[in-house]
């Protein structure tokens, strides 16, 4: 029997570097993780999904990648990696790691050889042109910060691709070679207890470039990844970063045999117009509009992550809603399509809308992917470059480095000093002391969505309701049935919710206050000013 443990699972994301120093030297390592592991099994999280930890020169946050088969020397050593794993397994925490296969650093020996040998096999790992193609400015990844996706290499004497930055040379997917030696990678990190792979720039890893010719995209090498995986490991899982259109998502799930789990970053775009606009309108029509997925096919829900939150899918006039309410300065905004701020900057450090957030996102069908440091309220550095903003330290205590590092020295990555996201006031152990914390808060709605696996495995359907501030979602699973109940807007109401058995008695499971009891399905359901209720219909 299939074990599809990430239909009910909640994720954790974090970065190594950045999350604890378990040596004192000033950067987060292995060492310091793994003393750090409690931390994400107290939240009730059941899998952890590490950004990039490769050697690499770190130009791009790790994702300019030299050895896919090692650990970057400043974070440990492989035998530091294994110790972690197995104290994730015996915690019941599955593992995820990052796999940024679209490109590797240009300092990455297979580019070395290849720029210093044209008659190298390796010369076909990467895309080269003789001359400089007409496309050289087209389809910039980052406007404003790249400016070209071909660049000229003096040692080859010839032009090589790079669908991001010119120190990231794309992987040629159309040498044989190279898929190859994916399939090595992944089974090298299963054989060391990882339990899936997130696969960085997903439409840019099956996309097939050729100077000459229109560039053409193999999804068929999502199912030959899922078949390795599947004889590999059988429980092992693809989690996939595609900010792709509705009519793409056939390519990414096929009919069940691909990608296990989507990002799913057009509902996630249009969450954050709901909470924008205090409606229910756009988040209900996006979810209207999805297609049912495959048996086997689970999107990832998800608030902010490690990147910029990217509105490219949204309309001009919606994109600016959203600017308005969550990043209504120029130095908040990135790349002309999105957000560089942490969440709880985002909603003024308001608790009520927070809590929304979250709730409405653990909510939606699929699986809840949680970035560290939301859970307690981390905040932003807009001093920072680019997308760097929202990866600062964690903050541990109200120590010096805010607990993070005993080092005395500079720290490789940045702390947020003072101020009312500093240390001082948001932290992990005054969090964990606090019963109502923002954490503990947090704790409850894991334990509470890992209870409900209506929403995990049932199928939603959206009655209606008489207030349009009111997002109304109901689940059915086995016989078994739930609703969720999220008021965006700040104004208290009272809706009442349509196409719900008559005489049937909803039982409140979860929410932001203890409500008075109410019996009957069809009475009004009072709701807080960004209120939230979570119901059993018995």
């Amino acid at each position: 029997m299939l074990d599809l443990w990430y239909k009910n699972a909640v994720i954790y994301s974090l970065n190594v570097a950045t999350y604890k120093d378990g040596n004192g030297d000033g950067i987060g390592d292995f060492k310091g993780l793994t003393e750090q592991i409690d931390h994400m099994a107290q939240l009730g999280v059941n899998c952890l999904w590490l950004l990039p930890f490769y050697p690499s020169p770190g130009l791009d946050h790790g994702y300019d990648v030299t050895d896919y088969y090692n650990v970057a020397p400043s974070l440990g050593t492989l035998g530091d990696f294994v110790e972690f794993s197995h104290q994730a397994r015996l915690r019941g925490l599955r593992l995820i790691v990052d796999l940024p296969i679209n490109h590797t650093s240009e300092q990455h020996p297979w580019f070395q050889q290849a720029r210093a040998d044209p008659t190298s096999p390796y010369w076909d790992y990467y895309v080269w042109s003789k001359t400089e193609p007409e496309s050289s400015t087209a389809d910039l990844v980052f406007p404003g910060f790249q400016l070209s996706v071909w660049t000229y290499d003096l040692s080859a004497q010839a032009w090589y691709y790079h669908r991001f930055y010119q120190h990231q040379p794309d992987l040629n997917i159309g040498c044989p070679a190279v898929r190859d030696e994916i399939f090595k990678i992944l089974g090298f990190w299963l054989e060391l207890g990882v339990s899936g792979f997130r696969i960085d720039a997903a439409p840019f890893v099956v996309e097939e470039i050729r100077p000459d010719r229109p560039a053409k995209h193999r999804y068929e090498f999502f199912g030959e990844l899922r078949d390795f995986l599947s004889w590999r490991k059988g429980d092992s899982v693809l989690l996939a970063e595609a900010n792709v259109a509705p009519g793409e998502f056939d390519h990414y799930f096929g009919n069940g045999s691909r990608i296990h789990l989507l990002f799913a970053f057009l509902l996630n775009q249009h969450l954050f117009l709901a909470l924008a606009r205090e409606t229910a309108e756009p988040l209900r029509s996006c979810l209207a509009a999805l297609p049912q997925l495959p048996q086997f096919a689970q999107w990832a829900q998800f608030l902010r992550n490690h990147d910029e939150l990217d509105l490219g899918r949204l309309t001009r006039e919606e994109r600016d809603d959203v600017y308005a309410a969550f990043a209504p300065r120029r130095e908040m905004q990135l790349y002309g399509r999105g957000i560089r701020r942490r969440l709880a900057c985002m909603l003024n450090n308001d608790r009520r809308r927070i809590e929304l957030a979250f709730s409405l996102m653990f909510s939606l069908p699929g699986t809840p992917v949680v970035y560290y440091g939301d859970e307690l309220g981390m905040g932003d550095d807009l001093m920072l470059p680019e997308r760097w903003p929202v990866r600062t330290c964690m903050q541990w205590s109200d120590d010096k480095n805010g607990g993070f590092s005993a080092s005395s020295g500079r720290l490789l990555h940045h702390m947020i000093g003072d101020g009312e996201y500093g240390p001082a006031k948001v932290n992990v152990i005054a969090q964990q002391r606090d019963p109502d914390s923002l954490f503990n808060w947090l704790r409850r709605l894991v334990e509470m969505r890992q209870s409900c696996p209506e929403i995990g495995w049932g199928a939603l359907t959206l009655p209606e309701s008489d207030c349009p501030a009111v997002l109304v979602q109901r689940f059915t699973w086995e016989g078994k049935s739930m609703i969720t109940v999220h008021n965006l807007s700040q104004a208290q109401c009272n809706p009442r919710i349509n196409d719900l058995p008559g005489g049937r008695r909803l039982t409140d499971v979860f929410g932001n206050r203890i409500y008075a009891s109410k019996a009957e399905s069809d009475a009004a359901i009072e709701l807080d000013g960004f209120g939230y209720r979570w119901f059993r219909i018995d």
